[in-house]
């Protein structure tokens, strides 16, 4: 048992497990180290073979970090959302195993907004801040 399935309902750890089992997030090898009740999420990735051609993580790889940790603390609710506009912002090369964590910053009816840190080895790498939008639940 995981930790968040003590918190969360059945229906809504179903949609995370969904999001953590998509092929490409395993191909790159992103883990989800934690969920917090708090609504916190941390995600990991090995980036020391995702190298660009300046020396650095590639952008699309830590991108994909934030944007998982994003889609996992914006599906913690009982609605499924989607991205709706994200910005990110690279501050410095990453090389070694990355670290997004995400919470959610505040929500609407319709929207949230969530911020991701991505970290290498304890130094702030990347800023992520992401809209989302609630497409309800799927009706039978």
């Amino acid at each position: 048992m995981r930790e968040w399935e003590a918190f969360l309902p059945g229906e809504v750890c179903e949609r995370l497990q969904r999001i953590m089992d998509v092929r490409y997030v395993i191909d790159l090898g992103i883990r989800t180290e934690s969920i917090s009740e708090d609504g916190k999420v941390v995600c990991t990735m090995d980036a020391s073979d995702k190298i660009n051609a300046m020396g650095g993580a590639h952008g699309g790889a830590i991108f994909t970090l934030a944007d998982q940790a994003f889609a996992l603390a914006c599906n913690m609710g009982p609605e499924p959302q989607v991205a709706l506009c994200v910005n990110m912002n690279f501050i410095r090369p990453g090389k070694g195993v990355l670290k997004a964590v995400a919470s959610k910053v505040t929500e609407t009816n319709k929207t949230s907004l969530c911020e991701v840190k991505v970290f290498d080895d304890g130094e702030l790498i990347a800023t992520f801040q992401g809209t989302s939008y609630k497409i309800g639940r799927k009706r039978s």
